[in-house]
C-alpha cells in the first residue's frame, strides 16, 4: 500500500489568499493505507507565481502538523505556490509531490490602508431607529491588461460587494461578528476576472449588522460600537508590465439608497422592490444625481485578516409541506429546524405586500412566537409587479416553519416557491458516526444541526430570539464535541482572541459572560467572575490544543489564562477556593429548576464552581508543562492537592459521600478525581449508581455543568451500561425524549416542548441550543471508542464500550494527520472491529470483554482487523424500586 499527501493547509486557513501571517506554519494530511508508515523527512517546494522560480527546503523530521515556514516571508499581493512531499523510514517509500496550493499575504500593516477612509452616506438617520442600508458606487477606468486584481474590503456593519454587476466572493454577513473596538476583520478577494477594459464600477451595499444594529435582551440596545455604518476598501490592479493602480474608499464615491428599507438581524428585512435603482450595479448606470459620501478616519481597532472561514450559504432545503393553520394562516414546513433565510419566487401585482414570519415550532397548530421573545423574525417584501426571485441579504432567522401572509391571490403557493437557505461558518466537516440504533443516529444528527445553527461567525447560544450571543459557558462545555464534528479551530481561535481582548481591557482579568460583549457598560449585566463561564479562557484553548495540536494557541492565551486564575477568581483567603456565595450560574438549567428560575439547581453552585476551579488549575499545570514553564508548573502542581483537600473538607464526608447528593455533584467529583482515596471514590460511585437506579430511574438530572460529565463518570466507574440506559430513555428529561417529540436540533431545556405539544412556560425555550448535545462526546469516545492521547491526534486510543441493544457502530474522523476509521459489530458472541490508522500516527487498541480487558495493542498506520470473544452484558438494567413493572419501561 502506498502513502500519499492530501490536503495542505497554512495555519488554520481553508483558503490561503489574503492571510495575516508572514511566515505561516504548514500542515499536511496523509492518505492511503500504508502499513506502519512514519515520516522521516519532508521537502517543501515554494514557487514564486510571477517568476516561476522555485526553491525546495528539506528537513529531517517526523513533524507534519504546523511545521515552521522555511522560506522568505510572504509579501502583500505576491502569490506563491506550495507543495510538499514526505519520505518514510528506510524501509518505507516516500510520497509523490502533493497538489499545490496558492498563498498570498493580505494587508499586514496599518499603513497598507493609508489611501483608504471609512466612507458612509450623507443622508441623516435617526440613530435610535433601524438604519436604511447604504448603496455605494465608485467608477474607474482601466486601460491595462491586468495580471492580478485584489480587493481588500471590510465594513462597519455587514456588506455585499459587486464589480461590474458580478458578485464579489461567496461570503454572506461579511465581515462577520467581532469585538469591533478591538479587531475588525477584512476580506481579500481575487477579482482579476471581474475587471474589464474601459469603464468599471465597484459597488457595495452596507447594512447595520452587528456593528450598529439592535443586540441583546435588554431593551433597544443599538449602536454598541458606533452609529455610522460605512465601508473600507482598497482595490489594487497590477498590470502585466508591473504598473499598480489603487482605487480606495475616498471622496470620489457616490451614495444612495435602494429597495431594502431596513435589515435587522433580529427583526428581519423590509424590502420594497419598487424602489430598487434599475442597473445600479453596472458601470453604465447614471449616478449623477446620487449624493456624495462622508469620509471618516480609519477606526482605531486593528484591521486583521480572518483566522478562520467566513459565513456562507452552505445548502438548500426544499419545503416538505404547506398547510392551513386552525386560524386559516398559510404555513410552510421545511422539515428541519435550521438557520438562514428563505428564497422566494415572487409573482404578483405591484405594491402587493408579502410577509414571512419564521418560527422554530408550532403550538396548537399555529406558529409559536413566544420563544422569539422580543424578536420579530419577519421579512416583508413589497412587490414590483415583475416576476422576481428574492432573498434577504443582511438578516438571518432560526426556523423550521414560515407563515406566509399576503401571497398573491392569483397564484396558489406551491412547495417550490420557497426554498430554505442554510447559512453558517464554512467549517470543514470532520466527524461522522452511525450505529444500529436509529434514534441515537437521529440524536447525533440533531446535535450536528445545532452546531450548524449556532456556529455563525461566532459560537452563539441560540439563533432565533433576541440574544444570539457568544455565551462563554455554552462553548466551554461543548467544545470537545464540536471539535469532532467540524474543524472549528480557525473560528474559535478568532472568537477567543476577542474574548481575551475584552477580558484584559480593564485590567480585572474577568471575562464577560459573552463575547463580543454587547453590554459593556450596562448596570444589569456587570462584569462578575463566575466559574465555567469565566473558566472558558483556560478550557477552550486547552480543548483546541488537544484537538488540533497547536501549542501557539496556549502561548497566545497564556496571559489571559493567568489573569483569570490568578486575579479574576474571587477566592477565600484561607482555602483559596471560590469565596462563599459568589454569584454562580452553577448547573444551569437543571431539569428540576423552576421554569422561571433556571439557575436554581439541585446542586450547590459553590460545589460546581470549586470542582471546576480544581479542574482548570490542573489544566494550567498541564499547559505549563506543554509550554516548558517548569517553575509555573511546579506552582500549580503544589496548589492542586491543597485545593482538593479544601474541597474534600467542605463537600466530601470521610466515608466518601458528597454533601450535594446529585448526579452533577457526584459526576464532577469522580471525573475530576476529587476524592482523597479510592475507597471514598468507590462509595461515591455506588451512590451515583443508586441515584440513577432508584431516584431518577434513568432520567437525566443535570444541567449545563453536569451533562458533559455524567456519562464519562459512569464509564470511569465501570457502569457504562447505566449510561446507555439513560441515553435510551424516552421520557422527559432525556435526550431521546426530544427526538421522539420530533426535534431536529437540540433544545435549550430538556422539555422545551411538553408532552402535550405546548411550550415550556419558562422564558428561555430555545429549540436550537447545542449545550445539552455535549453527550455526543461520550458517544464518540465510548460507542465508537475514539479518544485523543497526544495533542493533535498523533496518537489516539480505540476502545469501544458496546452496550444497549447495539449490534454495530461506525465512525470516522478527519484528524490533522488523516482519516481515522472505526467499524465494529457483534455477531454470535464475537466482537469484530476494523480500524484504519492514518500514516505517521499510532493507535492503542483495547478490545471489549474479558478477553480484551487491560490488554493494549499498539498499531501503526494501515487497516487493522481485530476479533475476540464477547458476551453482551445483561440488558436493560432495571430500576430499583418495589412497584416496578416491565411495562413502565420505555427501553427495549
Amino acid at each position: 500500500m502506498s502513502c500519499s499527501i492530501g490536503r495542505i493547509q497554512l495555519e488554520h486557513h481553508r483558503d490561503a489568499l489574503g492571510i495575516g501571517e508572514r511566515a505561516p506554519r504548514i500542515s499536511w494530511r496523509f492518505g492511503g493505507e500504508a502499513k506502519n508508515w512514519t515520516q522521516a523527512a519532508y521537502e517543501i517546494e515554494i514557487t514564486d507565481v510571477d517568476s516561476q522560480t522555485s526553491k525546495v527546503y528539506k528537513a529531517t523530521s517526523s513533524a507534519s502538523v504546523l511545521v515552521p515556514w522555511p522560506g522568505q516571508p510572504l509579501q502583500t499581493g505576491k502569490p506563491i505556490s506550495v507543495r510538499v512531499r514526505a519520505y518514510g523510514s528506510s524501509s518505507s517509500p516516500g510520497t509523490a509531490w502533493s497538489d499545490s496550493i496558492v498563498a498570498e499575504a493580505g494587508l499586514l500593516e496599518r499603513t497598507d490602508w493609508f489611501e483608504s477612509k471609512l466612507i458612509s452616506a450623507t443622508h441623516v438617520c435617526d440613530p435610535e431607529a433601524p438604519k436604511i442600508p447604504v448603496l455605494l458606487r465608485r467608477k474607474f477606468a482601466n486601460q491595462s491588461q491586468n495580471k492580478r486584481a485584489r480587493l481588500y474590503i471590510t465594513a462597519h456593519g455587514v456588506y455585499e460587494a459587486h464589480i461590474n454587476g458580478q458578485r464579489v466572493g461567496t461570503e454572506v454577513l461579511a465581515p462577520g461578528f467581532t469585538s469591533y473596538s478591538h479587531r475588525l476583520t477584512y476580506q481579500t478577494f481575487d477579482v482579476t476576472d471581474l475587471i474589464r477594459s474601459g469603464q468599471n464600477v465597484l459597488t457595495a451595499q452596507v447594512a447595520e449588522g452587528w456593528f450598529a444594529g439592535r443586540l441583546g435582551f435588554l431593551g433597544p440596545n443599538r449602536n454598541i460600537w458606533g452609529k455610522t455604518v460605512g465601508l473600507i476598501a482598497k482595490l489594487v490592479l497590477t498590470s502585466d508590465d508591473g504598473d499598480v493602480t489603487v482605487i480606495s474608499t475616498d471622496s470620489e464615491w457616490t451614495s444612495g439608497t435602494g429597495a431594502i428599507q431596513t435589515s435587522e438581524l433580529y427583526d428581519g428585512e423590509v424590502c420594497d422592490l419598487q424602489l430598487e435603482p434599475e442597473g445600479w450595479l453596472t458601470a453604465e448606470f447614471d449616478d449623477s444625481k446620487w449624493d456624495g459620501v462622508i469620509t471618516l478616519p480609519l477606526p482605531e481597532s486593528t484591521l486583521v485578516a480572518p483566522d478562520g472561514p467566513p459565513v456562507r450559504k452552505i445548502e438548500e432545503i426544499k419545503a416538505v409541506a404547506t398547510f392551513k393553520s386552525p386560524s386559516g394562516k398559510t404555513i410552510v414546513d421545511f422539515g428541519q429546524n435550521l438557520v438562514g433565510w428563505v428564497r422566494v419566487n415572487l409573482s404578483g401585482p405591484k405594491g402587493q405586500v408579502v410577509v414571512l414570519l419564521h418560527t422554530e415550532v408550532l403550538e396548537h397548530g399555529e406558529v409559536a412566537t413566544r420563544p422569539l421573545r422580543g424578536c420579530k423574525a419577519t421579512d416583508t417584501i413589497i412587490l414590483s409587479g415583475r416576476d422576481q426571485i428574492w432573498e434577504p441579504k443582511f438578516t438571518f432567522h432560526g426556523f423550521r416553519y414560515v407563515q406566509v401572509d399576503g401571497w398573491p391571490s392569483a397564484g396558489e403557493l406551491k412547495l417550490d416557491d420557497l426554498t430554505a437557505i442554510v447559512v453558517h461558518t464554512d467549517m470543514e466537516e470532520t466527524g461522522w458516526f452511525e450505529c444500529s440504533n436509529a434514534l441515537l443516529n437521529k440524536l447525533h444528527q440533531n446535535i450536528r444541526w445545532g452546531i450548524k445553527g449556532n456556529f455563525l461567525s461566532i459560537p452563539t447560544d441560540c439563533p432565533q430570539r433576541d440574544e444570539r450571543l457568544g455565551w462563554t459557558g455554552d462553548i466551554h462545555v461543548f467544545a470537545p464535541t464540536a471539535n469532532y464534528y467540524y474543524d472549528t479551530c480557525g473560528m474559535l481561535l478568532s472568537w477567543s482572541k476577542d474574548l481575551a481582548a475584552e477580558q484584559m481591557a480593564d485590567g480585572s482579568g474577568i471575562p464577560p459572560y459573552f463575547s463580543p460583549n454587547v453590554f459593556p457598560d450596562h448596570p444589569k449585566v456587570p462584569k462578575v467572575p463566575t466559574a465555567i463561564w469565566g473558566d472558558v479562557v483556560v478550557g477552550l484553548p486547552w480543548s483546541l490544543f488537544k484537538s488540533f495540536g497547536d501549542r501557539e494557541i496556549l502561548s497566545q492565551h497564556l496571559e489571559s489564562m493567568q489573569a483569570w486564575i490568578n486575579h479574576g477568581i474571587v477566592r477565600d483567603e484561607t482555602t483559596h477556593l471560590w469565596k462563599d456565595r459568589s454569584y454562580q450560574f452553577g448547573d444551569w438549567l437543571d431539569p428540576k429548576a423552576p421554569a422561571d428560575e433556571p439557575g436554581t439547581s439541585m446542586t450547590d453552585p459553590d460545589l460546581v464552581a470549586n470542582a471546576y476551579l480544581i479542574h482548570i488549575t490542573t489544566l494550567m499545570y498541564k499547559i505549563s508543562l506543554a509550554l516548558n514553564l517548569s517553575s509555573q508548573a511546579k506552582s500549580y502542581a503544589s496548589s492542586i492537592p491543597k485545593l482538593k483537600a479544601a474541597y474534600q473538607n467542605r463537600y466530601i464526608t470521610s466515608e466518601g459521600r458528597v454533601v450535594a447528593d446529585t448526579q452533577t455533584a457526584l459526576a464532577l467529583s469522580i471525573n475530576f478525581d476529587l476524592f482523597a482515596s479510592p475507597a471514598q471514590q468507590a462509595v461515591a460511585a455506588s451512590r451515583l449508581r443508586d441515584l440513577i437506579l432508584r431516584n431518577s430511574r434513568f432520567k437525566i438530572e443535570t444541567g449545563f455543568a453536569g451533562t458533559p460529565a455524567v456519562g464519562h463518570a459512569l464509564s470511569k466507574i465501570g457502569s457504562a451500561q447505566l449510561f446507555y440506559r439513560m441515553l435510551y430513555h424516552k421520557k422527559a428529561p432525556s435526550w431521546l425524549y426530544q427526538v421522539t417529540m420530533g426535534a431536529t436540533t437540540m433544545w435549550e431545556r430538556w422539555d422545551s416542548m411538553l408532552p402535550d405539544g405546548s411550550i415550556n412556560p419558562g422564558e428561555m425555550t430555545s429549540f436550537n441550543h447545542y449545550a445539552l448535545g455535549a453527550v455526543a462526546d461520550w458517544m464518540h469516545s465510548n460507542i465508537a471508542g475514539l479518544t485523543c492521547i497526544e495533542p493533535g491526534w498523533r496518537k489516539f486510543r480505540v476502545a469501544p464500550v458496546p452496550g444497549g441493544d447495539l449490534e454495530f457502530a461506525n465512525a470516522s474522523f478527519m484528524s490533522p494527520y488523516g482519516k481515522i476509521e472505526i467499524g465494529w459489530k457483534i455477531d454470535e458472541e464475537r466482537f469484530r472491529m476494523s480500524v484504519t490508522v492514518p500514516p505517521n500516527t499510532l493507535a492503542d487498541i483495547i478490545l471489549p470483554g474479558a478477553a480484551g480487558k487491560d490488554k493494549v495493542i499498539i498499531v501503526g498506520s494501515g487497516k487493522h482487523d481485530f476479533e475476540n470473544e464477547y458476551v453482551k452484558p445483561e440488558w436493560p438494567p432495571l430500576p430499583h424500586y418495589p412497584d416496578y413493572h416491565p411495562h413502565d419501561d420505555d427501553v427495549p
